[in-house]
């Protein structure tokens, strides 16, 4: 083994003095409040077993996708897929990719060309930041879920002597935001774009599978044609993995041929792709519409336990199944997530830089599988170790 480089160690010790290093550790059995499996699928074994008899229905033994989608892995199932996608999600096309993380980098990284504007929520998913930063475009933050000071950014970037469409213009937000768990006032943005001849383009990951149908915020608000793009996750209340671009036609043909992430990765092995299908048609069952109820029931118990507790202050106000209690310091909220750990509850500590420092938080993610007692529970030890 050769030497580690110095530059390298630095970086790793000034982590570790920042008490923000982080690890790989094996997952314990825990009461759940930190996976995004909102609805329970990931550890649904119906449909572990429907995805494989979709497979055995059509005679698939394939362990694997054999190679890039634009090669020999865009197997069949793909293209069932993206039909149900575009039905499921009223989008003219569809285009999977591996993941949230390759959907995002795709996207951005080559729809954003030289010259264009990107304006972005400050608080955006470090896939779309990493994405922004591959691409040429000039880039700019917003305050988050600001549309004033949004509107300010947008007129001040035009300048009055260019020539009208000299720039294209680019709007990025996500309907949930998977550290506050708030939503922005999408009408209005949409609205606003309009009006500078924006392109919105939306990430869903945290909505679909749970608000409104399962199909998202937008649909839910009939605004799905008012936004260039879509980007929909199958890794969280989906229970499963991958994700899909939705837009137009073109952009999918746009994609298909510009965006690295997907032409050189190996494409979703079948069983994959038959899961994604599978958790498709749960969404829309009876069966999801009474996990949802429970789920809104759970966060609605899990507000009156804060309320009444007199945590209030510290949790930032949600109407999703996400909810961050502000814990100021990497050394503390790491100390109070071991004592929740402790007592049996899995409540991870979301440290700076990954938050801004003064913003380290315990995110709880609630499910329909967690129980009023264990809320209470899991509360009422946290309550007692801020007082301490």
């Amino acid at each position: 083994m050769t030497d580690f480089p110095d530059k390298l160690n630095k970086l790793l010790e000034q982590r570790k003095a920042e008490d923000s290093l982080r690890s790989l550790e094996t997952a314990k059995r825990l009461v759940d409040f930190s996976s995004n499996d909102y609805l329970g699928l990931a550890r649904n074994p119906n449909l572990f077993h429907q995805s494989s008899g979709l497979l055995e229905t059509m005679k698939i033994e394939e362990s694997g996708a054999t190679a890039s989608r634009l090669l020999s892995g865009n197997h069949r199932l793909y293209q069932e897929l993206e039909s149900l996608l575009c039905r499921f999600y009223k989008a003219e096309a569809a285009l999977v990719f591996n993941s949230g993380y390759d959907a995002n980098i795709g996207l951005f990284s080559s729809v954003l060309q030289r010259n264009d504007l990107v304006f972005f929520d400050e608080l955006i998913h470090a896939s779309i930041r990493d994405g922004i930063m591959m691409s040429h475009a000039k880039s700019y933050k917003f305050t988050h879920n600001d549309l004033q000071d949004l509107r300010q950014k947008i007129t001040r970037s035009l300048n009055p002597g260019s020539k009208k469409g000299a720039h294209t213009i680019y709007v990025v937000t996500e309907s949930v935001f998977s550290m506050d768990g708030d939503s922005p006032a999408l009408s209005e943005l949409t609205e606003l774009c309009q009006e500078f001849g924006c392109y919105l383009i939306v990430d869903e990951a945290h909505a679909i599978g749970v608000m409104g149908t399962g199909r998202g915020v937008l649909l839910h608000q009939s605004l799905e044609n008012k936004v260039f793009a879509r980007v929909v996750t199958f890794g969280k209340a989906m229970g499963c993995h991958g994700a899909a671009v939705l837009g137009s036609g073109s952009l999918k043909s746009y994609l298909t041929n510009f965006a690295r992430s997907l032409i050189y990765s190996t494409g979703l092995p079948p069983h994959s792709l038959a899961t994604i299908l599978k958790a498709h048609e749960f969404i829309v069952s009876k069966e999801a519409s009474e996990a949802r109820k429970s789920l809104l029931e759970n966060t609605g118990f899990f507000d009156q336990q804060i309320k009444a507790k007199d945590l209030r202050a510290r949790v930032i106000p949600s109407d999703s199944a996400i909810r961050s209690c502000i814990i100021p310091g990497n050394k503390r909220v790491r100390q109070i997530s071991k004592e929740l750990a402790d007592a049996g509850f899995d409540v991870r500590p979301i440290l700076s830089p990954t938050v801004a420092a003064g913003t380290e938080r315990l995110r709880f993610c609630l499910h329909s599988y967690n129980t009023q007692a264990e809320i209470n529970g899991v509360l009422t030890i946290l309550a007692a170790a801020l007082q301490k």
